[in-house]
């Protein structure tokens, strides 16, 4: 029976299964032929579907499976710009992305009315529609960027913000087009219009993350995390349409509605990449080949003449834009290159414009024929556009990108400031190992993806239920670690004494941080206060953090960090400051320090180097800290950092903190940080710089390590 449907196959496929095999054929085997000839592979998908498209040999049928696969790609891609976006550098950058984005709204519109009427002759109203299809773009080489690790880029956030902002402005004239073209625009129109994507942004950037935050604190399976982040993709789009624009506006705004609940490190961001990058995308650049006609260009000279003003108009426009923003910003070259390779792409939007342009019938001729708002000229032109757009913005992309990211690579390592970093997680409570393995992926290094232990102690007696118990701990962090695509290294050691264990690890692996978990209903035991201070805070050179979790990382708001007078001049201090940056930078969450007035001066001259969300208030005894802790709301957390006796920041109440903590903030998240307190000659520089209080090069050495 197989063999018989096989011999009788016909064109297009209409088996589900042959389909579905043959697209994921060409997603295989594009990139792997297309990356040794130095061509993008979101290239070699769009030609792809080309050829075996309706226009190319007909294989597949462009029916409603492409369709909605495709159209999930598209809301993806917008979905993923608003998701990796820093929030903080576009907060510092929103007046740039808005610059940017009149500029390349402006520019293509001009160019584009200019060619419309004055040499296309059309009439104002399909010159300015036509006009607007060179106004929007799309992302479509974003993915390349942010796989490079560039994706926080000044550049590609500018392009970002100003995407939206581009693409906002031209659907909403292709909604006023529309409504002209039928009649029906008023008071009436403009204020429905204004209204309904007011709504529609509030309910998406307010209510969307309360929903958000409460199901990730109750939800903790990880299958149904990832179904309703694609809800809410798809809720946020249907929301757009209602609102009178286009559903990738939705998208981009659910992206920034979860920004900050789905931390840039976690395990869930790296599902949502990974199934984008790998199905939905490679569909909708395939389903964009499809539309692809190349015969068309062979039958008339006039659609040939208006995809020449097409490309000019748009390829110009986005080119002029792009140096217009390097210039005003002083970007560099590359830069400026890269802004116009993301920006030059023209598909989702001008595809929508055109298409609905297309279907708007004004009158008729003489013999009956359809005169249309946008003629098939122009439809015809925009598939020739679409082609050419897509292949500049992948190849300027690609080779501005890689460029940018050799040259922070290279900055990187030539400042010798790069801390070898080795992270260890002591655990020994079924509990707090996922919440400890949350915590150590935030706090790391970007580029450490293997310098992470999980060990756990064994009586030297051998029990079976002991050894079967750390097996079980073990594999349960390396899973959790390996689902953010991080390597945990597990360790078994067989010692009578916990804390003699740990140190011997510590010595042998030249562990930087020990992170040690706090059980839910314990807190801080009498026990474990004693374990803490005379066994592990012995470790002078070792970076301890003490970590109780009430609710997970992501949906935490803010963080009070508490800092002690003279803790600046602790060896360790900046070290123990950077893992407090990586977690606002990591997750998004804002930071509020709290510290005698002259500490806040030197943070605030470091956070120029750093884009996080913070606010400095003065703390001028310990006991205010202490009530300020005592008044922190349900999803917000402390980071207290502490000192041991006999350091310079040592104070005498900061015994009593264990005591406080269990007392006020059972049900909060808070973290306990002890900077080491030694150092040998040959340490890294931001340890000697820490000791010498040469305040000046701490900026710079931070922001080498941020990248």
């Amino acid at each position: 029976m197989i063999l018989l449907s096989i011999h009788n196959l016909s064109f297009p496929i209409e088996d589900p299964v042959l389909k579905f095999l043959l697209v994921l054929v060409i997603i295989l085997a594009a990139p792997l032929l297309l990356n040794k000839i130095k061509v993008p592979h979101l290239l070699g998908l769009i030609i792809a579907g080309a050829v075996i498209g309706p226009n190319g040999f007909n294989v597949l049928a462009r029916d409603s499976s492409i369709v909605v696969t495709g159209t999930t790609g598209l809301l993806y891609i917008m979905f993923l710009a608003g998701l990796e976006i820093d929030m903080g550098d576009f907060k510092k950058n929103k007046w740039k992305s808005l610059t940017f984005g009149l500029y390349t709204f402006i520019v293509p519109f001009v160019l584009g009315y200019l060619g419309g009427f004055y040499i296309l002759h059309f009439s104002i109203l399909t010159s300015i529609l036509f006009a607007s299809l060179f106004s929007s773009h799309t992302l479509i080489a974003y993915p390349l960027v942010s796989k490079l690790g560039i994706a926080k880029n000044k550049a590609v956030n500018i392009t970002v913000g100003g995407t939206m902002i581009t693409d906002i402005l031209a659907l909403l004239v292709l909604a006023v087009i529309v409504g002209m073209s039928q009649g029906d625009v008023g008071t009436e129109f403009w204020v429905k219009l204004s209204v309904s994507f007011i709504v529609f942004a509030l309910i998406v950037l307010i209510i969307f993350p309360i929903i958000g935050r409460w199901f990730f604190k109750r939800v903790d399976d990880k299958i149904s995390q990832y179904i309703f982040v694609l809800v809410m993709i798809y809720l946020a789009a249907m929301l757009a349409e209602l609102a009178g624009v286009e559903a990738i506006i939705g998208a981009f705004f659910a992206g920034l509605a979860l920004n900050r609940l789905i931390p840039h490190t976690s395990s869930l961001m790296n599902r949502v990449e990974f199934v984008g990058n790998a199905i939905f995308i490679p569909f909708f650049l395939i389903s964009v080949g499809m539309l692809i006609d190349f015969k068309v260009f062979f039958k008339s000279w006039e659609t040939l003449e208006v995809a020449g003003i097409m490309l000019v108009a748009s390829i110009g426009g986005k080119y002029l834009s792009a140096v217009m923003t390097q210039k005003t910003f002083r970007l560099s070259k590359e830069e400026g290159k890269l802004i116009f390779g993301l920006s030059s792409a023209s598909a989702a939007a001008t595809l929508a414009s055109v298409m609905v342009g297309y279907n708007i019938i004004l009158s008729e001729t003489e013999t009956g024929e359809p005169v249309r708002l946008l003629n098939e000229h122009v439809l015809n032109g925009s598939i020739l556009l679409i082609l050419i757009s897509c292949t500049i913005s992948s190849f300027i992309s690609m080779a501005s990108a890689q460029k940018i990211a050799e040259s922070d690579n290279e900055d990187t390592v030539s400042g010798d400031s790069h801390e070898e970093e080795n992270i260890l997680l002591a655990i020994n409570h079924e509990e707090t190992v996922e919440r400890m393995v949350n915590l150590s992926i935030l706090i790391k290094a970007h580029s450490n993806t293997e310098n992470l232990f999980a060990l756990n102690i064994i009586n030297e007696d051998k029990n079976e239920s002991s050894m079967k118990n750390a097996e079980k701990l073990l594999h349960q962090a390396t899973d959790a670690a390996a689902a953010a695509d991080v390597k945990m290294q597990a360790l078994k050691r067989y010692d009578n004494d916990v804390i003699n264990g740990v140190k011997n690890v510590i010595k042998e692996q030249d562990i930087t941080d020990l992170i040690i978990g706090l059980e839910d209903e314990k807190g801080f035991s009498p026990s474990f206060v004693y374990n803490l201070y005379n066994g592990y805070l012995q470790n002078d050179d070792v970076n301890v953090l003490v970590y109780h979790a009430a609710q997970p990382l992501s949906t935490i708001k803010k963080y009070a960090v508490m800092i002690p007078e003279n803790a600046h001049k602790e060896a360790g201090f900046f070290h123990a400051l950077l893992r407090v940056w990586n977690i606002a930078r990591n997750s998004g969450a804002g930071l509020v320090f709290y510290a005698p007035e002259n500490i806040l001066d030197i943070l605030q001259r470091i956070i120029k180097k750093a884009n996080i969300e913070a606010e400095f208030i003065i703390m001028n005894t310990w006991q205010d800290g202490e009530k300020t802790a005592a008044k922190l709301k349900e999803d917000e957390a402390l980071i207290v950092l502490m000192a041991k006796r006999g350091m310079q920041s040592y104070i005498p109440r900061m015994r009593l903190i264990p005591e406080l903590l269990n007392k006020y903030l059972n049900n909060n998240n808070y973290l306990l940080i002890f900077p080491f307190s030694e150092f040998d000659e040959n340490s890294p520089e931001i340890r000697s710089v820490g000791n010498h209080g040469d305040f000046v090069e701490i900026g710079n050495v931070i922001q080498k390590i941020f990248k």
